[in-house]
């Protein structure tokens, strides 16, 4: 059995080192590769909520331009708008929840808080009779059909 030289040990020792490094630094990378992209999707969320919500105060200040966007019953209603934004921020805290930006606790209070608005506001009749659902993304009309509408037709407490 021939002898390790200290040289030779010595340059293993720095090639495991050498491909040591390389892993962390990957590791790293990815790691700030994925924080980097979530970041810029969250820019990019926020940018478009921004824009929607300065439309939504548009179509709030004055309900007739909701015929830009839509000529169907209802729209002379000047609640409509309101519903539709108060729908649209639903939609934005069920998504929220959905990638698991929102804990459990803040997501039984704002679940709680729809389903209030389901059962005692307007919002439970109007989002069929207005058909706001058409505005709506499938996974947040499901969530909708399947939690809040049974909430609109749940009898009231006694006051």
């Amino acid at each position: 059995m021939a002898p390790f030289d200290l040289d030779e040990l010595l340059t293993l020792v720095q090639t495991i080192a050498i491909i040591a490094a390389l892993f962390v630094t990957l590791y790293f990378s990815q790691r700030q590769v994925r924080a980097f992209s979530v970041d810029l999707e969250s820019r990019v969320l926020n940018d478009i909520d921004e824009k929607f919500h300065h439309l939504a105060e548009t179509f709030i200040a004055s309900p007739t331009m909701v015929r830009t966007i839509y000529q169907g019953e209802g729209r002379e209603d000047p609640a409509t708008p309101v519903e539709y934004y108060v729908m649209s921020f639903c939609a934005h805290v069920f998504h929220m929840r959905q990638r698991r930006l929102i804990t459990d606790n803040e997501w039984a209070g704002w679940r709680a808080w729809m389903k209030n608005a389901f059962r005692f506001g307007s919002i439970g009749t109007d989002w069929r009779k207005k058909q706001m659902e058409i505005w709506f993304d499938p996974q947040f009309r499901k969530f909708v059909e399947r939690e809040l509408e049974p909430e609109a037709t749940a009898p009231r407490p006694a006051e």
